[in-house]
């Protein structure tokens, strides 16, 4: 009897050894997922600020690219816009333009209907400026350089509208209500003459961000 009760009793113990022990060893295990979570987590904050980071830049370099029609529905030229460090850069790549120089402006309203393209409106004009970089009064947040384009129509021209914004809801942005349109002239721009240069007739157009 006696030997039966000393093998409980020492059963008794056994079981609640290894009890404690496997407490123990699972407080061990938890504080070690604990402390691996943590790292986890630290790193993939890391990884989100990194991420952040890039996104911000994306949306800095991103290429906005507008193809610009003549009024046969012809593409002949495309333009790509980007944020520069003095405003917007826009590159123009032309094809089957007439050769000469041409007007090349902004105009205040995203909507190039054929066959005058009269429907995109005057230049885009918020700050209620006369025309012209030659105009002590001017320019139109829209006005840009003429372009030349050779004798076998193409063109490559790079300029920057410095008074202009591709960032939505900020002034002078290209992507205000109703949006905009870039637009080539039949002839050059004086830089001087109300409201739009003489720049003649409206020969290809083009809605920004459509």
């Amino acid at each position: 009897m006696k030997r039966w009760i000393l093998f409980l009793f020492t059963a008794v113990i056994a079981i609640m050894l290894s009890a404690c022990g496997g407490t123990e060893e699972e407080q061990q295990d938890n504080a070690d997922q604990d402390k691996q979570s943590q790292e986890e987590q630290e790193n993939n904050n890391g990884s989100g600020e990194s991420g952040e980071e890039q996104t911000d830049n994306a949306t800095e370099e991103e290429e906005v690219l507008v193809s610009l029609n003549d009024a046969e529905g012809n593409v002949v030229a495309i333009a790509t816009l980007m944020k520069g460090d003095t405003g917007v850069d826009i590159t123009l790549e032309g094809t089957d333009l007439p050769a000469g120089t041409h007007g090349f402006h902004i105009h205040e309203t995203g909507n190039c209907e054929v066959p005058d393209f009269k429907s995109a409106g005057g230049h885009f004009n918020p700050t209620d400026a006369n025309h012209g970089f030659d105009d002590p009064e001017g320019p139109h947040a829209g006005d840009l350089p003429n372009i030349d384009v050779a004798e076998d129509g193409t063109a490559n021209v790079d300029v920057t509208a410095e008074m202009v914004t591709l960032e939505k809801d900020q002034d002078n942005s290209l992507y205000k209500e109703g949006g905009t349109a870039l637009m080539i002239h039949s002839k050059a721009d004086d830089n001087k003459s109300q409201p739009s240069g003489d720049a003649g007739d409206r020969i290809a157009c083009g809605v920004i961000g459509e």
